[in-house]
């Protein structure tokens, strides 16, 4: 199987409303950038991609433009909807009486959606304050991957370092 590999470098031009540079939300994997659009052949068939560079996992991932939609990749959250998530925080935690290892894949599903506002949900659910038990080894991962992926996109959105929004998010769990 050949694959060819032509780079384009257009800055300012659009496809499918994203272009070169923008920093999009892919939703297994989180906030990535889009570093370029690449022509390639893959058995056969030419293909256009997005190319989108995720810095932290030191990953690129090639996403056909025309399945870009259908893939979940969408631009960053909006100022509002960043707004909406962090109010989510600051709310009850709705823990649900079933088994854990249902509730468990009921969260990374959340996670999984990229939607901020269900990445909060779990957050919110599963953040533990002063005096309350410990959290399993499998809640500290999925609560951490929640974190993580809320944190990108906030300081993505709000232009602000990991360690600042993660402060930020802290902030806001931790307040009465």
């Amino acid at each position: 199987m050949a694959t060819k590999v032509k780079k384009k470098t257009a800055k300012v031009k659009r496809t499918n409303g994203f272009a070169i540079d923008d920093y999009v939300v892919y939703p297994t994997h989180g906030v990535g950038r889009i570093t370029g659009i690449e022509d390639q052949e893959v058995a056969g068939t030419q293909l256009k991609l997005f190319v989108v560079l995720f810095e932290k996992e030191k990953m690129t991932l090639r996403v056909p433009i025309n399945k870009a939609e259908v893939s979940g990749m969408r631009p960053l959250a909006s100022a509002e909807k960043m707004k909406t998530a962090l109010t989510t925080l600051k709310g009850r935690a709705r823990v649900k009486r079933t088994m854990w290892s249902r509730r468990a894949q009921e969260y990374e599903a959340k996670i999984n959606s990229g939607d901020p506002v269900l990445i909060a949900e779990v957050i919110r659910d599963l953040h533990r304050g002063e005096g309350q038990p410990e959290q399993s080894y499998s809640e500290r991962q999925i609560y951490e991957a929640a974190m993580e992926r809320l944190v990108r996109e906030l300081a993505a959105v709000e232009g602000l370092d990991d360690d600042q929004a993660a402060e930020k998010m802290h902030g806001i769990l931790t307040a009465e």
